[in-house]
């Protein structure tokens, strides 16, 4: 146990973190040792004064020899007895209420909301800070009389103050008046605990029509159980009174009727009457009884899920027609369609840039923005980071898992609007070491999403580096980062606490030599702030000269009265949780959460920065105010960083969840439920999970211009149809940033849902026989995510289409799918797909050119047979050095070969066009297929080839 506390204290020393600890660590011992103490005392001094009050002579029966022996063999241990008993009780007790360390410091240090309940006037904070506290006392008073009354009915009994067999008197006076004092104590709590659950009506959950979680007073609970409640109240002291009075009147007469009548006043006016009302008063005419109770928590989820603001405005949903050219111009500025799926592509990150097998990405990659290129704009960017997996490592053994191979080594990023010709990413940040667009920073990756082991760096043994091209190079750790294990005590202390002797007395451990652990971004965060809720989806960025872990924290209370709760780890699971992960809430139910603080964990050294982000938020004070000096202002947060800050995506399913049934603003379409939404399956995966929220740079029709956003579908409850379309801006520098805009579709009208468009690409000819060629040969079909972009009045879906192909071992985007209003379109590339899907096609290439115009360039001379072979060899030539490099691990190399082989294809691919065209108008019509023996068939079947 001490080495647990001292390796836990110097962890937090070396974060600069040890005021947390000392808090909560002080907070815990205080609660144990006050509210054990007071147990202890308790049930001591009743187990004492039961003994005190026996009586001085035994009767003379059967059951009271049997006792004589127990208090015989008591006798000498009178005192120990009583003292181990009392401090068993009170260490229990104490260890239970240090538990509640967090209620007690929200109690201390409680902030105003602001915001007053409607039924009792009070400000929310008594509900989220106060009234939890008041039940754990109220709680841990029952407990303290129920214990001591039995302690001292069992003590009554041993020296016979009470007897169950002996003829004559069943119990003693001293007896009757101990006992009936602890039963008015009981009592007297039960009629506080009546007063208070006056309060918890408002904090009532339970299920009404259509809503699950439904939080607070309704009719019945306002006109029955309230009044009900306080005439309890009354008769529950009266009855404590009664029991209290038995020390004079030595009898229990009156305060057994006064009990008898509180549980018959507890079944009548608690449980029938409420019943009755409900019955006769309530649901003949539920919908205005109850209207007046749903606009209340109507208004109190809305404000504390942050979707009170929503813009919801109508939109047609239909495409008003408009030129072709005009339409395709408008894509481009009303949205940076994203063809690289993050969810997708992470195969092809990991074969093309692991460089080595102890490398690894996430099997779902992050979205964030960086510039591109000289204009000084911004582009969607794909990244992953390249970290170490020590399952994979060549040898596995202790020296290499915690000493070698220590951390990974640099980003990866992929344009998310461009792939190559050949289906690939086009990355700009590549290779080892790094290279690309994203500049100089510290790559190495010592903390990270799957750095779940301990590392001991910076001693006489050397690390892994990364892998160069003479082998791989050493590095050793030289960040102050991590607990120094120079001395042998705090060696003894990691032995222990990591359950591994050989950190006592290897050799590979000496001067300088630090311990590495709670590596990952969650687990620090969670470590120095307790008290926040963590995202589930941490995101790296690179920012000035290092990458930063971006970790999205929140607060959140289940006390926000009238507000639905919800289950956190229920309302982020979407398709893809497994890949993204999940929130993990502290508190498992709640109905208030806000996205309070940002926090950054360096991904060299692992410092742990927190920034406030609502300066707001209730909650965050409160939390401030106990642990001062934890988080920084928002002013601190640099600009740098603030390019990379974005709506959470946990957050935002959690708020769209609500908003399926909390968008209306009429209680009584709320309570008949005719406009509940639904969010729709994702048509991109099998089973029946909700399509997640996507980021896009994208622009919505109140808007001038693209924002980072993100972005999500309703379809109408039990329909595939459209209902809605929201985005809530993203971009943290946005003065706009999370506003939430919802477009409305018209219910009169059927606007296809992402559903029913998938099934209309499914059963489209074209496609459906380009998908079957494909699967005939072996080849996997993934569609990429399904795009939704409001444009002209209508809406544009676009889906990227990846093929697996056989003895591949990473999905090519092939194709592209586009639907606006009735047409759809399958090509090549998106400009392709919109060209089509728009009508916007350009005159043919081999129609003669206007009168009195030059022919193209291409078509003065046909391509000749020796400039065809040779951009075949060119391509024959690549695709054989690629080919030697892959079998090398050369990675550079064969990055290099496919950029040759990618232009020689397209050399070969407009050599073969131009002499088409050049027959064509020769009049020598189509060419003969390949192996019928005509002319230049076998340079034609070559072409044809190296461009497939």
């Amino acid at each position: 146990m001490f080495a647990g506390f001292w390796t836990d204290w110097l962890w937090y020393r070396s974060v600069g973190y040890t005021s947390v600890y000392r808090t909560e660590m002080l907070t815990r011992a205080t609660m144990f040792a006050i509210f054990g103490l007071v147990m202890a005392l308790a049930v001591g001094f009743n187990v004492w004064l039961a003994h005190r009050l026996r009586p001085p002579l035994s009767a003379m029966s059967m059951e009271q020899q049997n006792l004589d022996r127990y208090r015989m063999s008591i006798a000498p241990y009178k005192r120990w007895v009583l003292l181990g008993v009392s401090l068993l009780i009170g260490l229990i007790a104490g260890g239970s209420a240090s538990g509640q360390w967090r209620t007690w410091l929200q109690w201390v240090n409680g902030t105003s909301f602001g915001v007053e309940d409607p039924q009792f006037g009070m400000d929310v904070s008594f509900f989220a800070f106060d009234y939890p506290f008041y039940r754990f006392l109220l709680g841990f008073g029952f407990a303290v009389v129920v214990l001591s009354t039995l302690a001292a009915a069992l003590t009554h009994y041993l020296y016979g103050g009470i007897r169950l067999t002996t003829p004559g008197s069943r119990i003693t006076q001293s007896a009757t008046g101990h006992l009936s004092v602890l039963v008015g104590l009981f009592v007297a709590l039960k009629s506080v605990a009546y007063w208070f659950d006056r309060y918890g009506l408002a904090l009532k959950s339970g299920d009404f029509r259509h809503t699950e979680g439904w939080t607070g007073l309704r009719y019945v609970d306002a006109n029955a159980y309230l009044p009900a409640k306080t005439i309890l109240t009354i008769i529950a002291a009266i009855c404590a009174v009664l029991f209290f009075a038995a020390l004079w009147r030595r009898g229990w007469q009156l305060p057994v009727i006064g009990l008898g009548l509180m549980v018959l006043s507890a079944v009548l006016i608690g449980g029938v009457y409420p019943a009755l009302v409900q019955q006769f008063q309530v649901r003949p005419n539920e919908q205005a009884r109850e209207s007046q109770y749903i606009e209340r928590h109507m208004d109190a989820t809305k404000d504390a899920y942050d979707i009170a603001d929503a813009r919801i405005e109508d939109y047609e949903g239909s495409a008003d027609g408009g030129e072709p050219e005009e339409l395709v111009d408008a894509v481009s500025s009303t949205a940076s369609i994203r063809l690289l799926d993050p969810n997708v592509v992470s195969p092809a990150f990991q074969q093309i840039q692991q460089v080595r097998g102890y490398y690894q990405f996430p099997s779902a990659l992050d979205v964030d923005r960086y510039p591109a290129g000289e204009d000084g704009g911004e582009q969607d960017t794909v990244v992953g980071l390249r970290e170490m997996n020590v399952n994979e490592l060549p040898e596995r053994n202790w020296i290499n898992e915690h000493f070698r191979y220590t951390h990974g080594f640099g980003m990866v990023a992929a344009s998310g609007t461009e792939v190559r010709a050949d289906g690939q990413p086009v990355f700009v940040e590549r290779n080892l070491p790094p290279e690309g667009e994203l500049g100089d920073y510290e790559p190495r990756i010592y903390f990270g999403e799957y750095t779940t082991q301990y590392s001991i760096v910076g001693g006489p043994q050397q690390e892994i580096d990364y892998a160069g091209e003479d082998g791989e190079v050493e590095f050793s750790y030289s960040g102050n980062s991590g607990v120094n294990l120079d001395n042998w005590f705090n060696r003894a202390a990691y032995a222990l606490t990591m359950g591994e002797p050989q950190i006592l007395y290897s050799g590979a451990i000496g001067e300088g030599s630090r311990i590495l652990y709670n590596r990952t971004p969650k687990e620090r965060v969670e470590a120095v702030a307790p008290w926040l809720t963590i995202d589930g989806d941490p995101y790296p960025a690179v920012v000035g000269d290092r990458i930063l872990w971006i970790v999205d924290a929140y607060t959140t209370s289940s006390g926000y009265p009238y507000s639905a709760r919800t289950t956190l780890g229920e309302a982020t699971e979407t398709s893809l949780t497994d890949e993204q992960g999940e929130v993990i809430a502290q508190e498992d139910r709640v109905n208030y959460i806000r996205n309070s603080v940002k926090a950054t964990v360096d991904a060299y050294t692992g410092e742990v920065e927190l920034y406030e982000w609502d300066e707001n938020d209730p909650v965050l004070h409160t939390w401030r105010s106990a642990f001062p000096g934890v988080v920084q202002d928002r002013d601190r947060i640099s600009e740098e960083l603030l390019d990379h800050l974005r709506y959470p995506q946990d957050l935002f399913t959690v708020q769209r969840d609500l908003l399926q049934r909390y968008h209306v603003d009429n209680p009584n379409q709320f309570y008949s439920g005719s406009e509940r939404w639904e969010v729709p399956d994702d048509p991109t995966q099998e089973g029946t999970s909700a399509v997640p929220p996507y980021y896009l740079s994208m622009r919505m029709p109140d808007q001038d211009e693209r924002v980072f956003s993100l972005t999500t579908t309703f379809s109408p409850l039990d329909r595939d149809t459209l209902a809605a379309y929201m985005a809530v801006e993203a971009d943290a520098r946005s003065e706009d940033y999370g506003t939430m805009r919802i477009l409305t579709l018209p219910s009169a009208t059927t606007v296809w849902g992402p559903q029913q468009v998938q099934s209309r690409f499914n059963s489209d000819t074209e496609v459906a026989n380009q998908i079957n060629i494909w699967q005939r040969g072996d080849s996997t079909v993934d569609y990429g995510n399904l795009l939704t972009v409001p444009l002209e009045g209508g809406l544009l879906y676009i889906e990227p289409v990846y093929v697996l192909g056989a003895g591949q071992s990473y999905p090519l985007l092939q194709r592209v799918l586009v639907a606006y209003g009735e047409e759809i379109a399958f090509e090549n590339t998106l400009g392709e797909a919109l060209n089509a899907v728009f009508g916007a096609e350009e005159r043919d290439e081999g129609e003669d050119p206007p009168e009195g115009e030059d022919p193209p360039p291409g078509e003065e001379e046909p391509p000749s047979e020796d400039t065809l072979q040779e951009a075949l060899q060119e391509a024959q030539d690549a695709y054989q050095d690629g080919q030697n490099a892959l079998g090398e691990g050369d990675w550079t190399a064969y990055g290099e070969a496919q950029e040759r082989l990618e232009a020689a294809l397209e050399r070969l691919a407009e050599l073969e066009d131009g002499r088409n065209e050049q027959e064509e108008q020769d009049g020598q019509g189509e060419q003969p297929p390949p192996g019928d023996g005509g002319d230049g068939g076998g340079d034609a079947e070559g072409g044809e080839n190296a461009t497939s």
